[in-house]
């Protein structure tokens, strides 16, 4: 894809998971690399395996620490064409009157709150150089709803919301914001989540399984490479009039197979 040596990106979450595979795939690009992650050892064994990726850890719900990071990481790359927003967790899984007010809480701080916290600081010097990508990562959760997963749904959808608003905002200055939301992503937090919803809705792991894929066209979860490549698109020149949008990469989900 043209456009991506070169660019300077920053990424939440980025010691992990989906979050790792964006870095390391934008890395393969030609593009400079700074990432950050609550979790130590994930960071530890990013920045060993990638030692020209700038990695640390930080709360996405700290302010003080997203800052700290955001100063860091611009002096390093010398600037920024790209923040993704990928700090996410899915929370309770419970019925609506068995929910902890806590779980609610941290989820939609751990997800909306570290996606605002990264576009507030993102926002001024995409605007000063008059270009930018924001990219923010939902869920087909924030499309459909998603029986006892009431934070997590909420969460996702208040993403796709600041994305439409985002978008609108910043897109006199050039400025582009999208919001990726993966189907069933294969891997360890969803063997998490889908443990936690097996035993919220009283079911077994498999029968919690076979509702993820029973329920998308293509009867397939994704994988990590599937949704970094769609960040690539984005950030590439191909899709540098593509803003605004909710984009799922999920093999088409038709509901939630509940």
């Amino acid at each position: 894809m043209d456009g991506l040596q070169g660019k300077r990106v920053l990424i939440t979450a980025g010691a992990a998971g989906i979050g790792r595979v964006m870095a390391e795939s934008f890395k393969a690009k030609g593009a400079r690399v700074a990432v950050c992650d609550v979790d130590e050892t994930a960071c530890a064994a990013m920045a060993a395996a990638n030692p020209d990726i700038l990695t640390r850890v930080v709360n996405v719900t700290d302010q003080g620490q997203v800052d700290g990071f955001f100063d860091e990481a611009l002096d390093a790359l010398g600037g920024l064409d790209v923040a993704a927003a990928n700090a996410g967790i899915g929370g309770p899984a419970a019925p609506v009157e068995d929910m902890p007010l806590d779980g609610w809480k941290e989820t939609l701080a751990v997800n909306l709150d570290g996606a605002f916290l990264v576009a507030r600081r993102a926002a001024p010097v995409f605007k000063a150089q008059k270009s930018g990508l924001l990219l923010l990562t939902s869920s087909t959760s924030g499309l459909f709803g998603h029986p006892f997963r009431s934070p997590y749904a909420a969460a996702k959808w208040g993403i796709i919301g600041l994305t439409k608003t985002w978008a609108m905002e910043l897109g006199p200055y050039n400025i582009r914001v999208n919001a990726l939301c993966p189907g069933a992503v294969e891997g360890p937090r969803m063997d998490r989540v889908v443990a936690n919803e097996a035993k919220a809705r009283g079911v077994s792991e498999d029968e919690v399984r076979r509702s993820y894929v029973q329920c998308v066209s293509m009867k397939t979860w994704v994988t990590a490479q599937d949704i970094a490549n769609m960040a690539l698109f984005l950030a590439s020149d191909m899709g540098n009039k593509v803003s605004g949008q909710a984009m799922a990469v999920d093999g088409h989900t038709e509901s939630n197979g509940d």
